[in-house]
This record gives structure tokens, sequence and C-alpha cells, in this order.
């Protein structure tokens, strides 16, 4: 399981270091993504073969299903993790998440996101000021 909130930078050749500890878990190479609330997603292959059959099996007939695996599909990349750590983050997928300077590598379970530390920042507090009654709504589906 990926978990966990690390401050890192991206340098000048658009790469960021993985932490250890994900790195161990993900091995040497990874599918990057555009993810939701403008951030990365970075997947294992194996999760990233989860997820296309999951968007595969989406009928095609259905312009919502079509949207989302043009985005998903249409802006991965899969990307090498160096012999230090680092994954090379195309311009496209920079500019998508705003990624300059500082920025969060946070662990969620089967994915790593990459976030701009500021907006990382501003979306954890707006989750924290809520955090009750989203525990409340997973309550109610039997998730907690």
């Amino acid at each position: 399981m990926l978990i966990g909130e690390y401050i890192h930078s991206i340098d000048e050749k658009n790469r960021i270091s993985l932490p250890a500890k994900f790195r161990e878990r993900m091995g040497k190479r990874v599918v990057v993504t555009p993810g939701l609330d403008h951030c990365l997603f970075v997947f294992m292959p194996r999760e990233w073969e989860k997820i296309s059959t999951k968007l595969s099996e989406a009928s095609i007939g259905q312009s919502d299903s079509r949207s989302f695996s043009r985005f998903m599909f249409g802006g991965a990349v899969e990307a090498d993790v160096d012999s230090i750590g680092r994954i090379l983050v195309p311009d496209f997928l920079q500019n998508w998440a705003n990624l300059k300077g500082k920025v969060a590598v946070v662990g969620v379970q089967s994915r790593v996101e990459i976030w701009n530390e500021k907006a990382w920042t501003s979306y954890k507090k707006g989750v924290e000021g809520k955090a009750g009654a989203l525990a409340e709504k997973l309550g109610q589906v039997g998730v907690i």
C-alpha cells in the first residue's frame, strides 16, 4: 500500500524524485496520467492494467465514458524510474498540474498523486474541514 505525504522539488529537467518507500513498491517503470483535481496520478503497471480493463469495459456509446477514457489514455505516458528514483514529467503533464518548484507526492493506496504544493495544501485544508461530514456519508453506504 502506498501511503504518506512527501514534499519534493521538480528540477529544471522536469524530473521528480519518488520517495524511497514508493520506489520499492512501484518498481522501475510507472504510468503517469492527468489526474482529477489537477494533480497527476502515477500507477504501477499492474494497477494501470486494472484501470485500463475497467475503462475498456465501459460503453463507447456513452459520451461520458468516451470522454473520460480519452482524458486518461490520451494523457498517459510510461515513465522509467531512473537509478536515483526520479521520473521525467512531460511538459504537457507538468502544465496540467501546474508543477513548479515544490510538489507534494502523496500515496493514495494503489497510486501516487503529484500535486503543486500550494494546491495540495489548499485542497487538504478543505477536506480537513469537512472530514466529519465525509465520514458520515461513507458510513451511510457501509464504507466506515
